[in-house]
């Protein structure tokens, strides 16, 4: 080992002020493991005052392999590692390579490899076998050769952790397009942004998504709400940012919104959105680094590239609320002309979610179910009023004439290759057919009645037996349990009675949520 290893120079103000700086950030971890204090010793003195990306260095020292999986199990995030090969066995560090390669499977930690006895381990062979970034003898580590390489070790850690971290952020984009019809798909696009972005640009985790809507019609004000953020600031999503941010950082969003124009400095983006259904959006980024030229350059191509996923995004959970707004008040028109309660098709289509849900159908089936729903009795539009309306038994002509609503609503639905269309057209033909054959209009069996017909006859009647109707007074939740199970088997599918009643506290706050009007 050379006398230099142990040569410092006074530091000057300068350094002490970016020394002390780094302090306040999270520091980057280095472990030490080998079985010579001196070593030990040496190497902190020589990196104590190193400062990479404005954070300073943690050392973490271990004299031997117990020693050293222990810190490794107590720190996952460690960033280089100083392993002496030759320590209580001959081949000791490089065993807690293998450790570290394979069974904490950890392939970011840049390991470096330090030997006072090269033929012990010949260093041709130990590259070729184990997956260390260098290796070194002890002698050749001066001051300036250590700092080197702990330097450039900490440039590649970096690098690829802001790899990782874009690659999660690209994970979470992909999911959302791939999961369009969920309800929170654009909030997860937008959280895949900020989390890319601030991946690719190394800044600080502290980042918000703030969505500004129109005036609202019911509540006559403007309506803000953070969308989706990052770091400490995801305690702040779907609250007003003028109530929860810090004045400084509200004040800068508010003023972008108003002045409606991206604001850009050396250390804040605050990207300006606004979509064709007169929605406006702000993206708040922050960098305690001074943002480059290039830096504030590639933000801006990124996010006027990004808007443009987020305006299909916007607009098309625009078109599918708008969509369910036409089905319910479709849906409300037919029923209100029978009379039914108000809100019933809501909670048939609540109820009907629930049932496939838990039936264990696919998320996105349960949508389609629950979207079609509304028009189970779209039929009856064809109705006389004088039937739908009649508080006394039907007459046998009467009844005959009410069951064509079944077949009316299939063939009016059944026109569109729609999924949601063609599944409200196999509901609304199918869900007064009955498990034992016993239904209309066509008599089906078991399971030869769909399941979307299945699911939709046991959410119609448990609704309809829980209302007040022209016809009767509403019925107690316990009636209404003992009612379906003495059909299961009968009108109605054995399997989702057992999961109607059993669950049935789900179906009771459905009625909670969508009570009569």
């Amino acid at each position: 080992m050379t006398d230099d290893l142990l040569i410092f120079t006074e530091e000057s103000d300068a350094e002490l002020s970016v020394l002390e700086e780094a302090q306040h950030r999270a520091p980057w971890k280095i472990l030490i493991v080998d079985d010579e204090q001196e070593v030990h010793a040496v190497t902190k003195m020589a990196l104590n005052d190193v400062v990479y990306l404005g954070r300073s260095l943690k050392f973490l020292t271990a004299r031997n392999k117990a020693e050293a999986l222990d810190l490794l199990a107590q720190h996952p995030d460690i960033a280089v590692g100083l392993i002496d090969v030759v320590m209580e066995e001959e081949h000791t560090g490089l065993e807690i390579v293998r450790y570290i390669r394979e069974q904490r499977a950890d392939p970011f930690m840049r390991i470096i490899l330090r030997t006072g006895q090269p033929g012990q381990a010949p260093e041709r062979q130990v590259v070729q076998e184990y997956d260390i970034n260098d290796y070194k003898e002890k002698t050749e580590l001066t001051t300036q050769k250590l700092f080197s390489t702990v330097y450039t070790a900490l440039g590649n850690y970096s690098a690829l952790i802001g790899l990782e971290e874009n690659r999660h952020g690209l994970e979470k984009i992909i999911d959302a397009s791939a999961d369009l019809l969920e309800k929170k798909s654009l909030r997860q696009f937008i959280q895949g942004v900020l989390e890319q972005i601030t991946a690719l640009l190394r800044l600080d985790k502290e980042s918000v998504f703030v969505q500004k809507l129109g005036v609202s019609t019911y509540l006559n004000h403007e309506q803000q709400l953070i969308l989706a953020a990052t770091g400490d600031d995801c305690q702040y999503i779907g609250k007003d940012p003028r109530k929860v941010l810090p004045a400084e950082v509200n004040a800068e969003i508010q003023q972008v919104l108003n002045n409606q124009e991206t604001k850009l400095s050396t250390h804040r983006f605050i990207g300006y959105f606004r979509s064709s259904i007169e929605s406006e959006a702000v993206i708040y980024i922050s960098s305690s680094e001074e943002l480059s030229l290039p830096d504030r350059n590639l933000l801006k191509i990124f996010l006027r590239n990004v808007s443009i996923g987020i305006e299909h995004l916007h607009l098309r959970e625009e078109i599918e609320l708008t969509q369910n707004e036409i089905v319910y008040m479709l849906g409300d028109a037919v029923e209100s002309r029978s009379r039914e309660t108000a809100n019933h098709v809501r909670r048939v289509a609540e109820n009907a979610k629930e049932l496939a849900l838990l039936l264990g159908l696919d998320p996105l089936t349960a949508q389609i179910i629950h979207s079609a729903a509304p028009l189970h009795d779209v039929g009856k539009i064809g109705i006389p009023d004088s039937i739908l309306d009649k508080p006394a038994a039907l007459t046998d002509g009467e009844w005959s004439l009410m069951q064509t609503h079944a077949q009316r609503g299939a063939d009016l639905l059944s026109q569109s290759n729609r999924p949601i269309l063609k599944a409200a057209a196999i509901i609304a033909v199918q869900h007064h057919e009955n498990w034992d054959g016993s239904g209309y209009p066509n008599s089906l069996v078991g399971e030869d009645i769909h399941i979307y017909g299945r699911i939709v006859a046991i959410a119609d009647v448990y609704d309809a037996l829980c209302s007040e109707r022209c016809y009767k007074d509403a019925w107690g939740i316990e009636k209404v349990l003992d009612y379906m199970n003495l059909q299961k088997g009968k009108k109605f599918d054995p399997q989702l009675i057992d999961l109607l009643i059993d669950n049935h506290e789900r179906f009771v706050e459905i009625r909670r949520r969508f009570p009569d009007l």
